[in-house]
């Protein structure tokens, strides 16, 4: 028996929320005293492939279907649930990502398996039980679940469990094939959205600098730029920002746009409504820069910064590139 676990590509290249969900499974699977297996959709670099053994992944199986290489949900869930029977998985784990929360449900209902979500703790297993933990209420609460069904899906909460590195180890490479039938694409996507730039991916971002209505508009937004360049990071803003159109919508995180989970969030000029502080708070460091020292968001900061923003970043800019040198 193998733990399963379904890793997302981008641009040839693992996903790094699907390295930490390869992590978890193969923790589970030394619980289990099984194996870790990985299934791999879409396109993939080999190398990148067998480098999930350092994760402790021991084999990788991989559809090459090219119209795999966009996301359609239900050929997902065919090749995922392919791979699970093939390996007699009872114990499925992926990363709580968008496609994540898209195949989820539909893995469930197809192997007939219990669903956790949002997972951020192993298994407690004492007892012949399985029981997780995980984030519910917009990461306010804790939740203990208990998956009763044959089938187990696991979905991880974004960096909550550190991505493990076992130099030199490599996973074995076999192709899988899923015989995949045009009907498995009905619901196919019409247009496929470009990245843009090549900067660094918001939802895959380990820092992210966000800006709000303290900005004072579009024309100031150099500094919040300038910043994430010097700091290799993803840019953000809060949600009236976006409703401006001062910046793209596909760049408002929180309640209603996209939640985030870096290493380090960096809050410039953002009050902290609620709505914002339900994307951002699986941040392992909030930082937060404002003028007004009654800004909510500096209940939920680890580290606050009373001062004008259009003070405070460009000294922030001036030291992030001199520790660059």
């Amino acid at each position: 028996m193998s733990v399963l676990v379904f890793v997302e590509g981008l641009n040839g290249e693992i996903k790094k929320s699907s390295l930490e969900a390869a992590s978890y499974g193969s923790q589970v699977a030394q619980q289990l005293g099984a194996t870790a297996t990985a299934v791999a959709i879409g396109e993939v670099h080999e190398e990148a492939l067998t480098k999930l053994g350092e994760q402790g992944i021991e084999k990788v199986l991989y559809d090459e279907d090219s119209r795999l290489n966009s996301f359609v949900a239900d050929a997902y869930v065919k090749v995922i649930a392919k791979a699970a029977q093939q390996e007699s998985s009872k114990v499925l784990v992926f990363s709580n990502s968008n496609i994540g929360a898209s195949i989820g449900a539909k893995l469930a209902v197809r192997l007939n398996g219990s669903l956790a979500t949002n997972v951020t703790t192993l298994p407690n297993t004492d007892g012949g039980s399985f029981v997780v933990t995980r984030g519910v209420f917009s990461g306010k609460a804790f939740a203990d679940v208990a998956l009763t069904a044959d089938v187990k899906i696991i979905a991880v909460k974004k960096n909550s469990f550190d991505v493990t590195h076992n130099a030199g180890a490599t996973a074995t490479v076999e192709k899988l094939s899923a015989d995949l039938a045009d009907a498995d694409f009905a619901a196919a996507p019409k247009e496929t959205v470009m990245q843009e730039t090549d900067g660094v991916l918001l939802p895959e971002a380990e820092v992210v600098v966000s800006g709000g209505r303290g900005l004072k508009g579009p024309e100031n937004w150099h500094l919040i730029e300038d910043l994430a360049n010097a700091l290799g990071a993803a840019t953000a803003c809060s949600k009236p920002v976006s409703d401006m159109d001062w910046r793209p919508h596909h760049e408002h995180v929180g309640q209603t746009g996209i939640t985030v989970s870096p290493n380090l969030y960096i809050a410039v000029g953002i009050s902290g409504a609620i709505q914002h502080l339900a994307g951002v708070n699986s941040s392992k460091v909030i930082v937060v820069i404002n003028k007004d020292p009654e800004a909510p968001f500096f209940k939920a900061a680890d580290y606050g910064i009373v001062g004008d923003a259009f003070e405070v970043v460009p000294k922030l800019i001036e030291a992030a590139k001199a520790l660059d040198k």
